[in-house]
Order: C-alpha cells, then structure tokens, then sequence
C-alpha cells in the first residue's frame, strides 16, 4: 500500500507514468499474475521481479513516456536471452497513466487483500501493525481504551470499543483475529464472540490468542463453562506464532504471529 500511495501522490502533481503488470505466466516466474510496477521518468515504483526482466520493462516504459506508439503487450521468455534462468515466460501489459488515472487506481491496485482484526494497542499491537503495512493485508486495529494511534501508510481502518468483543459482530466474513489486549478478561470475552460467530456463521479464519499455555489453560476451562464445546475451542491457536522464532520482544512476537497469519489464512483471489 505505500507503493500505492507514493504512486498516487505523484501522479496527482502532475508526473506521467506506465503501468506495468503482468497479465500472464508460464511455468517458473519471479512475480505472479497481477503483480506490478509503475515507470515515471526517473524513479519506478513497486516491482515486478527484478533482474533483466524488470530493466528490460523499464526501458519499453519509458520508450512509451515519450512515444505515442509502441507493443502495449510484450512476451518474455526467462532464459538465456535474458540472463535468466527461471525457465518460464511472463507476458507484461504496459498502460500509460496520468493525473486522471489517480482516483480509480487504488483499488485496482490493490485487488483483494486479506483482512485481519488486531484487538489490543499495546506494544506488540503497535509492532505488528508496523509490520503489515508492508503485507497483502487491511487491518482493523481495536481497543477498548483511547484510539490506536494510526500509522502513516497503512491500510488500516482504528476502532475505539467498550466492550471490544462487540467489534466482532462487525468484521468482514474471512477476517481474521489476533487478540493481544492490555486485559485477560477483556481476552477472554473476545474470543468467547469469536467462537460464538464460528458456530453459528463459520466464516471467521485464523483466531489467534497471545499467552502461554498455562493462559490458555486457564481459558479453556472457563469457556467450556460458558457452553462452548472442545471443537469450538480447537479453532483458537494458543500459543500464537510459527515454531522457531525465538524471543518475547513485541517486534519478533509480531513477526511470528504475523507469518502464522500468512501462512493459515487462505491465498488472496
């Protein structure tokens, strides 16, 4: 998203630029369909792979900056013409932008991104969201006590609530939750609504809880009491974070749980 926005911000004073994107793969390539880099005439923006693929790319875009004619689709095969070796072949559109272009890029660009609901501002909320303004993802950023301060450039939408679990009922179908609030109570009640809204409309994705397993012992116990089942509870990942990474800094706490989150959440379509 800051790709996007430094984009935008300079098309609207006034800079031209090409769009290039891949339309189209064949077997092994460095960027899938979708992915894309804008030209202007002395910067790029955003990527679409790398190496000779994206020079030779960057030289048609800015022939076509300064040249009313030109291929608006080129074919590149990966391989020895190119210094590469991926062996497949990626077919790239080129679209001139301007000014104009601005307003309705965005969510072009943007396509579908992964929704996740962070509950809690603290020091690891903070880091996390750090973190993913640099990932596929639109956040909703919770807390029951004054508003998360909102990061500049990131896709993320800063909700003041008390009680917080009542922020559940809102997010989109496929979100899904990390909960790190400053209470274990408020932790609690936030992922009782989560496995409620699980069982009764199944479309919530990765619930994650920050805390030890001795935390999630303790909770277990209570939201059985509350009626929940064992199958309901087998949706919360407790302890959160891939195995491996070690540390209880809130930056690589974020990290784990943020690759947790990437890898459990189904791919963007």
């Amino acid at each position: 998203m800051r790709d996007i926005d430094e984009l935008l911000k300079q098309l609207r004073q006034g800079a031209r630029a090409v769009l290039v994107s891949v339309a189209q793969t064949e077997g092994s390539t460095p960027r899938e369909v979708g992915a894309w880099m804008a030209v202007l005439a002395d910067t790029t923006v955003g990527t679409v792979g790398g190496g000779q693929l994206e020079w030779q790319a960057m030289q048609h875009a800015r022939q076509l900056l300064v040249d009313a004619g030109g291929a608006l689709r080129q074919r590149y095969p990966l391989g020895p013409s190119l210094g590469q070796c991926c062996g497949g072949v990626v077919h790239l559109d080129f679209e001139r932008l301007d000014g104009a272009s601005a307003d309705a890029l965005r969510q072009r660009l943007a396509g579908h991104r992964r929704h996740l609901a962070v509950f809690g501002a603290g020091h690891v909320g903070q880091a996390l969201v750090r973190m993913a303004g640099e990932l596929p993802l639109t956040i909703s950023w919770i807390d029951s006590r004054d508003e998360p301060p909102l990061q500049d450039s990131v896709p993320l939408r800063c909700e003041h609530s008390d009680p917080p679990q009542a922020a559940v009922r809102d997010l989109p179908a496929g979100a899904s939750v990390l909960i790190m609030t400053h209470s274990h109570a408020e932790d609690l009640d936030i992922v009782a609504a989560c496995l409620v809204r699980q069982r009764d409309q199944g479309d919530l994705g990765y619930i994650g809880l920050i805390g030890s397993d001795t935390k999630w012992a303790s909770f277990r116990q209570r939201l059985l009491a509350r009626g929940l089942s064992n199958d309901d509870l087998r949706r919360v990942t407790c302890p959160i974070g891939v195995p491996g990474i070690q540390g209880k800094q809130p930056a690589v706490v974020a990290l784990a749980a943020l690759a947790q989150v990437m890898q459990t959440v189904a791919p963007a379509r």
